[in-house]
């Protein structure tokens, strides 16, 4: 990733990771940056360090020679003893940005690709400019071009020439106090919440100072270690995770010195927690129960995550377990047959009972011929009509009959 530029304030993010824990857990949330090590400057700082180098094949063979190298608070080095006195770089290089490398009295032999290397190395910066250098016995021909990739200078044999190396940024030309341009501080963002909004949860210093936000519960359970700027560790451990804890949280790097304006973004969620269950398969060829014995069981490990394990019991089934069954299910359907020939019978006794015919009525009294009087004088102009009586029963019947019967007439046979 590329910094932002140190008149940015604006983080730059670099990365944005998904993380779910379980609940009760404890969150690891990575963020680690060796460019924010911090190496205090013991050395009178040595970190910034220039050095030009030459690669040319004038000697037939084709090779890299390092020509001379200077420390931002040292002197000047030149290693072959031909250049000494003839090449040079600005004693206050350092200091107004000035590396250009100034060459007396320029030979063939001085043909080849300079290039011009700015280490960093408190900050990891590493930066190189090349220049192509021709020499010409003509005055005329003297000149300077781009060639598309880099300047060429094209130089008068014997005369001297500069080649140009300026980098006026401020890490290159100034001191700095370590501790007070490094600083690392932590948000969240509850869900729904802009960033713009987020809560501050941390702020530590390379100084070792540390600031922490929120109720004494919070600061609690997120913290980071105290060793963080001496490993770039900066991790945001959260314990005992709560659903309350979801969110997203952002991890913020600046190193002001550096020019380093990272920003990192985790979503935390956090899920409940599965039982765990283990796998133990075990085949038993009898019915008695087997014992299984399990010595290549590990201890359990914290850290160490696991696969849910499953028992599988196989257990053959016997004849007897076979009749059982069978006499369950005829014994049910047994009972079935039972309760449909009840269900049967009964629904046919109803029957019977539709087609009879009810004498009596509900709370009606029995009909007593005896109490009636029965006039026989006026039943002489009936006696050729059949008197059509509507009888309940037989036994009214054969009263009314015995009623109607008539006194026999003398009949005299000898009129």
């Amino acid at each position: 990733s590329v910094p932002a530029d140190a008149s940015n304030p604006d983080s730059v993010v670099v990365s944005v990771l998904n993380i779910s824990a379980t609940l009760g857990s404890q969150a690891v949330l990575p963020c680690k940056s060796y460019r924010m090590v911090w190496t205090q400057d013991r050395l009178n700082d040595r970190q910034r360090v220039v050095h030009w180098d030459v690669y040319s094949n004038y000697y037939g063979d084709s090779k890299m020679e390092r020509l001379c190298d200077m420390y931002s608070a040292g002197d000047q080095r030149v290693y072959s003893s031909y250049n000494q006195g003839r090449i040079f770089m600005p004693q206050n290089a350092f200091t107004d940005g000035n590396f250009s490398l100034v060459i007396k009295d320029v030979a063939e032999s001085d043909e080849g690709t300079y290039s011009c290397n700015l280490h960093h190395h408190y900050c990891h910066l590493y930066e190189t400019v090349k220049i192509q250098l021709a020499i010409t016995k003509k005055a005329e021909d003297a000149n300077q071009y781009w060639d598309g990739e880099k300047p060429v200078i094209v130089a008068l044999e014997g005369s001297t020439v500069m080649l140009p190396c300026v980098n006026h940024n401020h890490i290159w030309t100034e001191r700095h106090s370590e501790e007070e341009q490094q600083v690392v501080h932590w948000d969240r963002q509850p869900p729904g919440v802009p960033h713009d909004r987020a809560d501050r949860l941390i702020d530590l210093y390379a100084s070792g100072e540390r600031r922490s936000y929120g109720p004494l519960f919070i600061r609690q359970k997120m913290n980071i270690t105290d060793t963080a700027f001496a490993l770039g560790d900066f991790s945001l451990r959260i314990s005992e995770l709560e659903s309350a804890d979801e969110g997203t949280y952002s991890c913020h790097l600046h190193h002001h010195y550096c020019g380093l304006h990272e920003r990192r973004i985790y979503q935390v969620s956090v899920t409940e927690p599965v039982r765990e269950k283990k796998v133990v398969n075990l085949t038993t060829h009898n019915i008695a129960p087997a014992i299984a014995c399990f010595p290549f069981l590990l201890p359990s490990d914290p850290n160490v995550v696991r696969g849910h394990n499953v028992i599988n019991v196989i257990i053959p089934e016997s004849r007897m377990h076979f009749f059982q069954q069978l006499g369950y299910i005829l014994a049910t359907l047994l009972l079935f047959i039972v309760l449909l020939i009840i269900v049967v019978l009964i629904t046919r006794k109803r029957r019977q009972r539709g087609y009879e015919y009810n004498v009596k009525k509900y709370g009606e009294k029995d009909v007593n011929l005896k109490e009636f009087t029965v006039d026989t004088t006026d039943l002489t102009q009936y006696k050729s009509e059949d008197i059509r009586l509507d009888y309940k029963n037989n036994i009214l019947k054969e009263k009314a009959e015995q009623a109607r019967s008539f006194p026999a007439k003398n009949i005299d046979l000898d009129k």
